[in-house]
């Protein structure tokens, strides 16, 4: 019981809204480390309905004495106290990937290469050509760090110079992680992510090998893009022409879909180089892009035609998004803050015009191919060194499967990924506690501003960089199209997830939504 309430109250655990009938230790792989045995886990989660799921576990047991030092060093590892018959006081069962002996075996067995036999598969290390240069002389102890950042994997930092990252909920097949790391690292020259040196995974006696843990070049930096982004928008909310009665122009959308016009001289003057940080983030998105489609002959990364059976298939899986998210809302729609009630009902009005904007997407033959992405791409999984930007975590979303993250898809996903983190990123600034709540509604417009301004930076400088790639509309009017519907699903994608998550940030989604099937 003590261990499913550990498990449960992880931020990885990712069966918090489904009945839990039982969790059990599958398989156990003894990994020993210098200060004793440790064991990598496999725990089954079975619920009610739906299918199980499985994640890993690294357990290890510390005596009286040595768990009075894990309760205080790292209180949140600890499980469970237990006696066995092989210690005669009770010891802990904790959580080995805290302290940091666990991980300094994970590192060593990538190293050297290790195998560990399991009662039905085994554990192997591995290690790239980038490994030797990035961990350095192996004559020096790296010191590992846990994260304090817990999200679907952990991570551990060893001295600033590699970074393992440790996967919890796992399933049959490759991670896209280790995938598209490996491919980045080894056979492009895009060097704007974190390489891969290494990496840990299980091979099953029947099935097809499980990633459990990638080994990563440790990026400095100054925290993610959100972070940067905010420090600039503070300052931006400052600005005296923000502060000045009166709105800002408006922005026609042509300037997003064609190279004709520039923005007004107000944005440079309020937004500043915050627009060439835009323009910045568009080229490297945009080379990421080039170097996943570059590889013509490697059939997982090789550009595809779109079909008219893809075409609707597409459309398929974001009209089911649309459906779920609508669903949800009419169920939930009375129990919204009152603030934002009156926009949910407004969208749930605007259904059919939904669905036909939608039902555009089939109107118009792509002539675009389909690529590998990032697949979870947003502010947060860039990294800001003071200078560029790095790309990082391509595990996609966690809460689809490994097929679904691995399938190839319009490079547009991504990059309205990043055009909806912009305008959270506004809406985050503006919900600060460094603006008045009475100034908020006079600031909505100047938010609206800086939002369509800065996607104008990022769009034109991506479309410039990538210019006649494959997977690029070359037409305004398909750019348009595939635009006006990947940005259309990704803020039905965020209407569910605030509805179940966050319902304080249900607006964002919601305004969004009607301003693009309802503009004015």
């Amino acid at each position: 019981t003590a261990r499913a309430g550990f498990v449960i109250q992880r931020r990885w655990f990712a069966g918090k809204a489904r009945k839990l009938k039982t969790i059990q230790i599958t398989n156990a792989i003894d990994v020993g480390t210098a200060e004793g045995t440790s064991y990598l886990t496999t725990l089954v989660a079975a619920y009610a309905e739906g299918d199980p799921d499985t994640y890993l576990l690294p357990l290890a047991h510390a005596n009286a004495a040595e768990a009075a030092h894990i309760l205080e060093r790292w209180p949140h590892a600890a499980i469970a106290w237990i006696k066995s018959p092989l210690h005669e006081q009770r010891g802990l069962l904790y959580d080995a990937l805290g302290p940091p002996g666990f991980a300094d075996a994970i590192l060593a067995a990538m190293a050297r290469r290790r195998r560990f036999n399991g009662s039905a598969g085994t554990l192997v290390g591995s290690t790239t050509g980038a490994f030797a240069l990035l961990r350095g002389p192996d004559t020096i102890r790296l010191e590992a760090h846990l994260s304090a950042t817990e999200q679907s994997n952990n991570s551990v930092v060893f001295g600033e110079r590699l970074m393992l990252k440790v996967f919890r909920k796992v399933e049959e097949g490759v991670n896209p992680e280790l995938e598209l790391g490996r491919f980045l690292t080894e056979r492009t020259k895009f060097s704007q992510v974190a390489p891969l040196a290494g990496a840990l995974e299980y091979r099953p006696d029947r099935g097809e090998p499980i990633s459990v843990a990638v080994l990563l070049g440790y990026v400095p930096n100054q925290g993610d893009a959100w972070k940067y982004t905010q420090s600039t928008l503070a300052n931006y909310f400052k600005a005296p022409e923000v502060r000045a009665d009166g709105d800002p122009p408006a922005i026609p959308r042509s300037l997003m879909l064609t190279p004709a016009g520039e923005l007004p001289e107000l944005a440079v003057q309020t937004i500043g180089p915050y627009l060439d940080a835009a323009r910045l983030l568009g080229k490297r998105t945009a080379e990421l892009h080039l170097a996943l489609a570059s590889d013509l002959t490697d059939p997982a990364f090789a550009p595809e035609k779109i079909s008219a059976q893809d075409q609707r298939s597409i459309y398929q899986s974001i009209n089911g998004v649309a459906t779920r998210s609508l669903e949800l809302l009419r169920s939930q729609v009375g129990r919204l803050p009152e603030s934002m009630r009156s926009d949910g009902r407004k969208v749930l009005e605007l259904e059919p015009q939904i669905a036909h904007t939608l039902k555009a997407f089939l109107g118009r033959r792509l002539t675009t191919t389909r690529i590998r992405v990032h697949g979870d791409y947003h502010l947060g999984q860039v990294l800001y060194t003071g200078h560029d930007f790095v790309i990082v975590d391509f595990e996609g979303e966690p809460s689809r499967t490994l097929y679904e993250r691995r399938l190839k898809r319009l490079a547009l996903r991504d990059v309205a990924g990043m055009l909806r983190s912009f305008d959270y990123a506004s809406q985050a600034a503006l919900r600060s506690d460094q603006i008045a709540p009475e100034a908020v509604a006079r600031m909505e417009p100047w938010a609206r501003f800086w939002v369509e301004c800065v996607s104008v930076a990022f769009l034109r400088s991506y479309l410039g960089v990538a210019g006649a790639a494959s997977f690029v509309p070359q037409v305004p009017a398909d750019l348009e199209l595939q635009l006006t519907t990947m940005v259309l699903e990704k803020a039905l994608y965020e209407l569910r997830y605030e509805l179940n998550f966050r319902p304080d940030w249900v607006g964002i989604p919601l305004r969004s939504i009607r301003a693009l099937v309802a503009p004015g």
